[in-house]
């Protein structure tokens, strides 16, 4: 099979395989090349997916769709990290967690600014018109 595995951004992953395990609301599942078209909405969690050399490779994943399509598997996800050892894709994944939380606190700054100018632009307007 042909895996993809695509993010907003970038392809995560490109890549052919024998097994592909992935977590949904109802639970994990695997497939394999000659398993029926499928359909899933994934959870945030890890894809583990296995090389034609039985190398086993992990990919943390955002909630995304995967859709299986003949020897085709697509996933689709807002963000995801790669990695072949599950110790390291951790930190990877906790890096990215606290990039993300720093970045969601500037950004909650921001709109806080915003709000607050506009609260007072609308002030001023009713000042000025109704006295």
């Amino acid at each position: 099979m042909r895996l993809q595995v695509l993010l907003p951004t970038e392809v995560l992953v490109d890549t052919k395989v024998v097994k592909v395990i992935a977590e949904a609301e109802n639970g994990a599942f695997c497939l394999l090349p000659r398993h029926v078209d499928f359909v899933a909405a994934l959870v945030p969690g890890v894809l583990s997916f296995f090389t034609p050399t039985e190398e086993e490779r992990f990919a943390a994943l955002d909630e995304g769709v995967l859709v299986k399509c003949g020897r085709d598997v697509f996933v689709s996800a807002f963000d995801g990290v790669r990695g072949t050892d599950l110790g390291r894709l951790q930190a990877l994944v906790e890096a990215r967690f606290l990039e993300l939380d720093e970045h969601e606190r500037r950004t909650r700054t921001a709109l806080a600014r915003l709000e607050a100018g506009t609260l007072r632009g609308f002030r001023e307007l009713q000042e000025r018109f109704h006295g």
